[in-house]
Protein backbone atom coordinates (compact mmCIF):
# COMPACT_ATOMS: atom_id res chain seq x y z
CA UNK A 1 0.00 0.00 0.00
CA UNK A 2 1.28 3.57 -0.81
CA UNK A 3 1.12 5.78 2.18
CA UNK A 4 -2.21 7.51 1.42
CA UNK A 5 -3.76 4.00 2.03
CA UNK A 6 -1.84 3.06 5.04
CA UNK A 7 -2.74 6.73 6.88
CA UNK A 8 -6.28 5.92 6.06
CA UNK A 9 -6.12 2.64 7.45
CA UNK A 10 -4.08 3.01 10.40
CA UNK A 11 -5.82 6.68 10.78
CA UNK A 12 -9.34 4.81 11.48
CA UNK A 13 -7.99 2.50 14.13
CA UNK A 14 -6.33 5.52 15.78
CA UNK A 15 -9.83 7.28 15.45
CA UNK A 16 -11.88 4.77 16.73
CA UNK A 17 -9.27 4.67 20.21
CA UNK A 18 -9.18 8.55 20.41
CA UNK A 19 -13.40 8.18 20.59
CA UNK A 20 -12.68 5.64 23.37
CA UNK A 21 -9.46 7.18 25.35
CA UNK A 22 -11.31 10.44 25.62
CA UNK A 23 -15.32 9.51 26.20
CA UNK A 24 -14.17 8.67 29.96
CA UNK A 25 -12.41 12.33 30.36
CA UNK A 26 -15.51 13.70 29.26
CA UNK A 27 -17.61 11.62 31.79
CA UNK A 28 -15.58 12.33 33.95
CA UNK A 29 -15.67 16.49 33.04
CA UNK A 30 -19.30 16.90 32.62
CA UNK A 31 -19.96 15.71 36.09
CA UNK A 32 -16.99 18.16 37.42
CA UNK A 33 -19.06 20.92 36.14
CA UNK A 34 -20.83 21.81 32.81
CA UNK A 35 -17.79 24.41 31.45
CA UNK A 36 -15.33 21.96 31.92
CA UNK A 37 -17.77 19.74 30.05
CA UNK A 38 -18.35 22.17 27.34
CA UNK A 39 -14.17 22.09 27.14
CA UNK A 40 -13.73 18.41 26.95
CA UNK A 41 -16.73 18.22 24.31
CA UNK A 42 -14.93 20.93 22.47
CA UNK A 43 -11.62 19.17 23.10
CA UNK A 44 -12.87 15.97 21.21
CA UNK A 45 -14.70 17.34 18.49
CA UNK A 46 -11.62 19.30 17.63
CA UNK A 47 -9.08 16.37 17.74
CA UNK A 48 -11.53 13.62 16.06
CA UNK A 49 -12.14 16.34 13.30
CA UNK A 50 -11.12 14.13 9.81
CA UNK A 51 -7.82 14.66 8.92
CA UNK A 52 -4.42 12.81 8.10
CA UNK A 53 -3.37 11.32 11.39
CA UNK A 54 0.37 11.93 9.63
CA UNK A 55 2.29 11.42 13.11
CA UNK A 56 0.46 8.55 14.65
CA UNK A 57 0.76 6.38 11.91
CA UNK A 58 4.56 6.80 11.52
CA UNK A 59 4.52 5.71 15.24
CA UNK A 60 2.34 2.75 14.52
CA UNK A 61 4.25 2.37 10.88
CA UNK A 62 8.00 2.21 12.88
CA UNK A 63 6.62 0.25 15.68
CA UNK A 64 5.07 -2.60 12.94
CA UNK A 65 8.67 -2.41 10.94
CA UNK A 66 10.21 -3.75 13.91
CA UNK A 67 8.40 -5.87 15.92
CA UNK A 68 6.32 -7.11 12.76
CA UNK A 69 2.92 -6.64 13.66
CA UNK A 70 0.23 -4.46 14.66
CA UNK A 71 -1.82 -4.80 17.87
CA UNK A 72 -3.97 -2.16 20.43
CA UNK A 73 -1.27 -1.72 22.83
CA UNK A 74 0.84 0.11 19.60
CA UNK A 75 -2.43 1.87 18.58
CA UNK A 76 -2.94 3.13 22.19
CA UNK A 77 0.67 5.14 21.87
CA UNK A 78 -0.42 6.35 18.52
CA UNK A 79 -3.77 7.84 19.82
CA UNK A 80 -1.20 9.88 23.04
CA UNK A 81 1.01 10.96 19.96
CA UNK A 82 -2.42 11.98 18.25
CA UNK A 83 -3.14 14.34 22.10
CA UNK A 84 0.20 15.09 21.78
CA UNK A 85 0.19 16.82 17.99
CA UNK A 86 -3.27 18.19 19.10
CA UNK A 87 -1.84 20.16 22.49
CA UNK A 88 0.55 21.61 19.99
CA UNK A 89 -1.75 22.70 17.17
CA UNK A 90 -4.23 24.52 19.98
CA UNK A 91 -1.56 26.63 21.35
CA UNK A 92 -0.08 27.23 18.09
CA UNK A 93 -3.97 28.27 16.45
CA UNK A 94 -4.19 30.70 19.32
CA UNK A 95 -0.56 32.45 18.82
CA UNK A 96 -1.21 32.85 15.01
CA UNK A 97 -4.68 33.81 15.83
CA UNK A 98 -5.83 31.34 13.07
CA UNK A 99 -9.63 31.30 12.66
CA UNK A 100 -9.75 28.02 10.72
CA UNK A 101 -8.59 24.28 11.49
CA UNK A 102 -9.50 21.19 9.15
CA UNK A 103 -12.73 23.21 8.13
CA UNK A 104 -13.90 24.09 11.29
CA UNK A 105 -13.36 26.84 14.00
CA UNK A 106 -9.94 26.82 16.09
CA UNK A 107 -10.58 25.59 19.63
CA UNK A 108 -10.03 29.59 20.97
CA UNK A 109 -13.08 30.60 18.04
CA UNK A 110 -15.09 27.41 19.52
CA UNK A 111 -14.42 28.23 22.75
CA UNK A 112 -14.59 32.11 22.96
CA UNK A 113 -17.71 31.81 21.56
CA UNK A 114 -19.34 30.77 24.57
CA UNK A 115 -18.27 34.20 26.71
CA UNK A 116 -15.46 36.13 24.78
CA UNK A 117 -12.19 36.24 23.30
CA UNK A 118 -10.22 36.59 26.72
CA UNK A 119 -12.50 33.57 27.45
CA UNK A 120 -11.50 31.66 24.08
CA UNK A 121 -7.87 32.72 24.30
CA UNK A 122 -7.82 31.47 28.30
CA UNK A 123 -9.70 28.61 27.66
CA UNK A 124 -6.87 27.37 24.86
CA UNK A 125 -4.10 27.82 27.31
CA UNK A 126 -5.05 25.66 29.62
CA UNK A 127 -6.80 22.65 27.46
CA UNK A 128 -3.29 22.82 25.52
CA UNK A 129 -1.98 21.61 28.98
CA UNK A 130 -4.81 19.45 29.49
CA UNK A 131 -4.52 17.68 25.98
CA UNK A 132 -0.86 17.34 27.04
CA UNK A 133 -1.75 15.55 29.84
CA UNK A 134 -4.27 13.52 28.54
CA UNK A 135 -1.29 12.10 26.08
CA UNK A 136 0.99 11.18 28.78
CA UNK A 137 -1.43 9.29 30.73
CA UNK A 138 -2.18 7.83 27.58
CA UNK A 139 0.64 6.74 26.65
CA UNK A 140 1.24 5.38 30.46
CA UNK A 141 -1.71 3.33 29.93
CA UNK A 142 -0.62 1.86 26.92
CA UNK A 143 0.68 -1.99 28.27
CA UNK A 144 4.46 -1.64 27.21
CA UNK A 145 6.99 -2.97 29.92
CA UNK A 146 7.78 0.41 32.13
CA UNK A 147 11.08 1.04 31.33
CA UNK A 148 9.79 1.19 27.44
CA UNK A 149 6.87 3.51 28.96
CA UNK A 150 9.43 6.38 31.31
CA UNK A 151 11.66 6.31 27.71
CA UNK A 152 9.26 6.95 25.28
CA UNK A 153 6.93 9.44 28.02
CA UNK A 154 10.47 10.91 28.26
CA UNK A 155 10.32 12.00 24.61
CA UNK A 156 7.44 13.22 24.38
CA UNK A 157 7.62 15.79 27.41
CA UNK A 158 11.60 16.65 25.87
CA UNK A 159 10.21 17.59 22.56
CA UNK A 160 7.16 19.19 23.98
CA UNK A 161 9.47 21.35 25.79
CA UNK A 162 11.59 21.62 22.52
CA UNK A 163 8.67 22.41 20.25
CA UNK A 164 7.56 25.07 22.36
CA UNK A 165 11.20 26.78 22.39
CA UNK A 166 11.12 27.23 18.79
CA UNK A 167 7.47 28.43 18.53
CA UNK A 168 9.04 31.51 20.86
CA UNK A 169 11.70 32.13 17.97
CA UNK A 170 9.29 31.81 15.48
CA UNK A 171 7.02 34.38 17.26
CA UNK A 172 10.49 36.82 17.98
CA UNK A 173 11.29 36.50 14.02
CA UNK A 174 7.94 38.20 13.18
CA UNK A 175 9.54 41.29 14.87
CA UNK A 176 13.18 40.90 12.68
CA UNK A 177 14.94 39.70 10.01
CA UNK A 178 16.87 36.93 10.53
CA UNK A 179 19.25 34.84 8.56
CA UNK A 180 19.27 31.16 6.73
CA UNK A 181 21.19 30.21 10.19
CA UNK A 182 19.29 31.77 12.72
CA UNK A 183 15.83 29.92 10.55
CA UNK A 184 17.84 26.47 11.00
CA UNK A 185 18.15 26.63 14.71
CA UNK A 186 14.84 27.76 15.07
CA UNK A 187 13.31 24.44 12.51
CA UNK A 188 15.87 22.09 14.86
CA UNK A 189 13.00 22.34 17.38
CA UNK A 190 9.91 22.51 15.31
CA UNK A 191 8.85 20.01 12.81
CA UNK A 192 12.20 17.82 13.58
CA UNK A 193 10.66 17.55 17.17
CA UNK A 194 7.23 16.24 15.77
CA UNK A 195 9.30 12.86 13.65
CA UNK A 196 11.86 12.46 15.39
CA UNK A 197 9.21 11.78 18.68
CA UNK A 198 6.86 9.85 16.11
CA UNK A 199 9.51 7.58 14.86
CA UNK A 200 11.43 7.03 17.79
CA UNK A 201 8.64 5.68 19.74
CA UNK A 202 7.58 3.41 17.50
CA UNK A 203 11.09 2.22 17.71
CA UNK A 204 11.60 1.73 21.10
CA UNK A 205 8.26 0.54 21.96
CA UNK A 206 9.08 -1.87 19.21
CA UNK A 207 12.66 -3.12 20.57
CA UNK A 208 14.50 -1.67 18.06
CA UNK A 209 18.42 -2.00 18.58
CA UNK A 210 19.78 1.30 19.03
CA UNK A 211 22.14 1.70 16.56
CA UNK A 212 19.21 1.51 13.94
CA UNK A 213 16.67 3.85 16.32
CA UNK A 214 19.66 6.98 16.04
CA UNK A 215 19.29 6.46 12.03
CA UNK A 216 15.42 6.01 12.48
CA UNK A 217 15.77 9.64 14.61
CA UNK A 218 18.07 10.79 12.04
CA UNK A 219 16.10 9.87 9.55
CA UNK A 220 12.90 11.52 10.82
CA UNK A 221 14.98 14.98 11.72
CA UNK A 222 15.50 15.34 8.06
CA UNK A 223 12.11 14.13 7.23
CA UNK A 224 10.95 17.46 9.39
CA UNK A 225 13.27 19.93 7.67
CA UNK A 226 11.51 19.06 4.31
CA UNK A 227 7.99 19.07 5.65
CA UNK A 228 8.71 22.39 7.39
CA UNK A 229 9.75 24.26 4.32
CA UNK A 230 7.19 22.64 2.06
CA UNK A 231 4.62 23.73 4.20
CA UNK A 232 5.73 27.06 5.01
CA UNK A 233 5.34 26.71 0.81
CA UNK A 234 1.79 25.54 0.47
CA UNK A 235 0.72 28.35 2.99
CA UNK A 236 2.64 30.72 0.66
CA UNK A 237 1.34 29.19 -2.23
CA UNK A 238 -1.93 27.25 -2.20
CA UNK A 239 -4.89 28.67 -3.11
CA UNK A 240 -8.19 28.93 -0.69
CA UNK A 241 -9.63 26.05 -1.91
CA UNK A 242 -6.12 23.68 -1.72
CA UNK A 243 -5.23 24.46 1.42
CA UNK A 244 -8.58 25.21 3.75
CA UNK A 245 -7.67 29.10 4.60
CA UNK A 246 -6.94 32.45 3.24
CA UNK A 247 -3.49 31.51 1.35
CA UNK A 248 -0.51 33.85 2.70
CA UNK A 249 -2.26 34.00 5.98
CA UNK A 250 1.43 33.24 7.72
CA UNK A 251 3.48 35.56 5.50
CA UNK A 252 1.07 38.61 5.24
CA UNK A 253 1.01 38.30 9.39
CA UNK A 254 4.88 39.09 9.62
CA UNK A 255 6.12 34.95 9.47
CA UNK A 256 9.46 34.66 8.24
CA UNK A 257 9.57 31.17 7.12
CA UNK A 258 12.68 30.16 5.09
CA UNK A 259 11.40 31.09 1.40
CA UNK A 260 10.82 34.28 2.89
CA UNK A 261 14.37 34.88 4.83
CA UNK A 262 16.12 33.74 1.54
CA UNK A 263 14.03 36.68 -0.49
CA UNK A 264 14.65 39.36 2.23
CA UNK A 265 18.33 38.64 2.01
CA UNK A 266 18.09 38.53 -1.84
CA UNK A 267 15.73 41.95 -2.53
CA UNK A 268 16.65 44.75 0.22
CA UNK A 269 13.28 46.58 -0.57
CA UNK A 270 11.10 43.77 -0.49
CA UNK A 271 13.10 42.93 3.38
CA UNK A 272 11.68 46.80 3.54
CA UNK A 273 8.56 46.43 2.31
CA UNK A 274 8.18 43.98 4.85
CA UNK A 275 9.54 46.22 7.60
CA UNK A 276 6.17 48.60 6.46
CA UNK A 277 3.64 45.98 6.14
CA UNK A 278 4.75 44.45 9.82
CA UNK A 279 4.54 48.02 11.36
CA UNK A 280 1.04 49.15 9.69
CA UNK A 281 1.95 52.09 7.19
CA UNK A 282 2.13 49.76 3.69
CA UNK A 283 -0.35 46.62 3.01
CA UNK A 284 1.12 43.89 0.60
CA UNK A 285 -0.84 41.49 -1.76
CA UNK A 286 0.53 37.85 -1.03
CA UNK A 287 0.62 37.33 -5.16
CA UNK A 288 3.42 40.45 -5.16
CA UNK A 289 5.20 38.32 -2.09
CA UNK A 290 4.72 35.09 -4.78
CA UNK A 291 6.41 36.82 -7.46
CA UNK A 292 9.31 38.23 -5.26
CA UNK A 293 10.32 34.93 -3.80
CA UNK A 294 10.19 33.29 -7.27
CA UNK A 295 12.20 35.94 -9.15
CA UNK A 296 14.70 36.56 -6.32
CA UNK A 297 15.83 32.54 -6.56
CA UNK A 298 14.47 32.17 -2.65
CA UNK A 299 11.92 29.77 -3.98
CA UNK A 300 14.42 27.74 -5.71
CA UNK A 301 17.03 28.05 -2.67
CA UNK A 302 14.05 26.79 -0.52
CA UNK A 303 13.24 23.55 -2.93
CA UNK A 304 17.11 23.10 -3.27
CA UNK A 305 16.89 22.80 0.81
CA UNK A 306 14.10 20.67 1.27
CA UNK A 307 15.04 18.06 -1.35
CA UNK A 308 18.61 18.03 0.72
CA UNK A 309 17.23 16.45 3.66
CA UNK A 310 14.21 14.86 1.98
CA UNK A 311 17.24 12.76 -0.06
CA UNK A 312 19.26 12.25 3.33
CA UNK A 313 16.05 11.18 4.61
CA UNK A 314 15.38 8.58 2.00
CA UNK A 315 19.22 7.16 2.43
CA UNK A 316 18.84 6.66 6.64
CA UNK A 317 15.68 4.90 6.02
CA UNK A 318 17.31 2.43 3.89
CA UNK A 319 19.98 2.21 6.83
CA UNK A 320 17.32 1.88 9.94
CA UNK A 321 16.26 -1.75 8.69
CA UNK A 322 12.53 -1.69 9.01
CA UNK A 323 10.50 -4.55 7.35
CA UNK A 324 10.09 -3.23 3.63
CA UNK A 325 6.65 -2.47 4.05
CA UNK A 326 7.63 0.36 6.28
CA UNK A 327 10.36 1.55 4.60
CA UNK A 328 8.73 1.38 1.67
CA UNK A 329 5.95 3.99 3.75
CA UNK A 330 8.49 6.80 4.82
CA UNK A 331 9.81 6.70 1.67
CA UNK A 332 6.71 6.96 -0.32
CA UNK A 333 5.36 10.20 2.05
CA UNK A 334 9.26 11.92 1.16
CA UNK A 335 8.60 11.39 -2.35
CA UNK A 336 5.41 12.95 -1.85
CA UNK A 337 7.08 16.11 -0.37
CA UNK A 338 9.57 15.89 -3.01
CA UNK A 339 6.79 16.03 -5.71
CA UNK A 340 5.09 18.33 -3.88
CA UNK A 341 7.56 21.14 -4.02
CA UNK A 342 7.20 21.54 -8.25
CA UNK A 343 3.28 22.54 -7.38
CA UNK A 344 4.85 26.03 -6.83
CA UNK A 345 6.97 28.09 -9.60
Amino acid sequence: MGFEEVIDRYGRMVDADLAKLLSPSVAEARAYHPTVGRVYDSLTEFTLRKGRRLASCSTLVAYEGYAGKMNDAIVRAGSAVELYRHAILVHDDLVDADPVRRGGPTFHQLMGATHDERFGSGSAIFAGDIVFSLALEALLSAGFDSEKLVRTAGILAREYRNVNESQILDLEFEYGEPDEGEWTVMASKRATTLFRATLGIGAILAGAPEERLRTLTEAGEHIGYAFDIQDDLIDTYATQDQYGRLPGSDVLRGKKPLHIVLAMRRDSEFARALREMRAGRRAMDIEVIRKVVSSSGALDEAKRISRNHAEEASRLIVEAGMTRESSQFFMSFIDYVKDSLEWYK
